[in-house]
C-alpha cells in the first residue's frame, strides 16, 4: 500500500488489513450496481463478483463514491444502499473530483475506479467489459475515458474484451498505439463480450492466470506504467453466437440514431434494447461473464501476491 494514504480514501479495514499483510485483493467498479443492471440483478451480481473473488483466495474491494469520499470495499449494507440510491452520478476520471464535492453517491467506472485501485494500492481489478471507441468514433471523438486512463495508470484489467456495442478495432488500434498490453487468456481473439469470439486476432496470448501475473511483473518491472487488458471469454454456456450478438446490437445501434438517442444515454439504451432482441439471453451472458472475470482476476491477484513473498 502506499506510504501516505490519499486523504479522500476510506478503506475497508479488511482491505487495510489484507493491504498492510501482502494479501491479495481485487477491485470491482461500481457502475454495474448504480447504472447496469436493473433490481435486484444489481446486487445479486455484485455479491455474486465478490463471492467469486473470495472463492480463489483473494479479497474483493467494490469501490464507489458516497457524500465525498472514495470508498474502497463497499459492505454489504452499503452496495444495497447504492442500489437503491436516486440520482446516482457516473464518476469518470473527467468528473471524479466533482463528484467528491457533492452529497450521495456516484457509481465508479473503470476508469474511476482504477484510479481509486491505484491509490489504495490494489494492483488487479475486475469489470464485465471496458469502454472504447464509439461507433462513428473517428468523427465524433466519442471516446471511453477507460482507454486513456488504461495508457497510465498501471493497474490490470481482467474482462470479457471492450462493449461489443463499441467499435471494437478501432478500440484494440487505440490501446495498442498507446502501449496497453492486450493479453488473450487461452485465446487468440479477441472475445466479443456477448459472444467468445470477435474475428479480432490478438498478438499476446497466455494461457494461465499464473502467466498473465508473470508478463504482468515483467511489464511493470520495465518501468512501464501503462495498465494491462486480460481478456477472457464469456463461460461457454452462457455465449450468444457471434451473428446473433452483431445483428442484435447492430439492429439496437440503428434505433438508438433513428430516435435520436445519443451521448451517455445511448449505451445504456442500447443494451436495453438488445436484451429485448434476445429474450434476455444478452443479460445472462453478461452476469455470467462479471462473475467469471472476478474469478480469474483473483487467480491473477493470487499469483501476483505470492510471487512478491518468494
Amino acid at each position: 500500500m502506499p506510504a501516505s494514504r490519499h486523504p479522500a480514501l476510506d478503506i475497508a479495514p479488511v482491505i487495510a488489513d489484507a493491504l498492510a499483510t501482502g494479501r491479495p485483493v481485487v477491485a470491482l467498479e461500481s457502475t454495474l450496481i448504480s447504472h447496469g443492471l436493473p433490481a435486484p440483478r444489481n446486487v445479486e451480481v455484485a455479491l455474486a463478483a465478490e463471492a467469486a473473488v473470495r472463492a480463489e483466495g483473494a479479497v474483493p474491494a467494490t469501490i464507489a463514491v458516497r457524500d465525498g469520499r472514495l470508498l474502497v470495499g463497499l459492505s454489504r449494507a452499503e452496495i444495497e444502499t447504492l442500489a437503491a440510491a436516486r440520482d446516482v452520478v457516473k464518476a469518470s476520471r473527467h468528473n471524479l473530483a466533482a463528484a467528491l464535492g457533492r452529497p450521495g453517491w456516484a457509481g465508479t467506472t473503470v476508469s474511476a475506479t482504477m484510479i481509486a485501485a491505484h491509490l489504495a494500492g490494489i494492483q488487479v481489478l475486475a469489470t464485465g467489459g471496458i469502454g472504447g471507441v464509439h461507433r462513428g468514433g473517428s468523427a465524433s471523438m466519442d471516446v471511453s475515458a477507460d482507454l486513456d486512463e488504461l495508457a497510465r495508470t498501471p493497474v490490470l484489467v481482467v474482462c470479457a474484451g471492450p462493449k461489443s456495442i463499441l467499435d471494437v478495432r478501432l478500440t484494440l488500434e487505440v490501446l495498442e498505439t498507446r502501449g496497453v498490453p492486450v493479453l488473450g487468456l487461452a485465446t487468440d481473439e479477441l472475445p466479443g463480450f456477448f459472444s467468445r469470439s470477435s474475428g479480432l486476432q490478438l498478438q499476446i496470448r497466455v494461457e494461465t492466470p499464473a502467466e498473465a501475473a508473470a508478463l504482468a511483473r515483467r511489464h511493470w518491472g520495465l518501468g512501464l506504467t501503462t495498465g494491462i487488458v486480460v481478456a477472457v471469454p464469456v463461460p461457454e454456456p452462457a455465449a450468444l453466437p457471434r451473428a446473433e450478438a452483431d445483428a442484435a446490437i447492430d439492429r439496437a445501434i440503428a434505433e438508438a440514431e433513428a430516435a435520436g438517442i445519443h451521448g451517455p444515454a445511448a449505451t445504456p439504451w442500447v443494451l436495453a434494447r438488445v436484451a429485448e432482441l434476445t429474450d434476455g439471453r444478452s443479460i445472462a451472458a453478461n452476469v455470467a461473464l462479471i462473475e467469471h472475470d472476478a474469478s480469474v482476476a483473483a487467480r491473477i491477484a493470487v499469483a501476483l501476491a505470492e510471487n512478491d513473498t518468494t
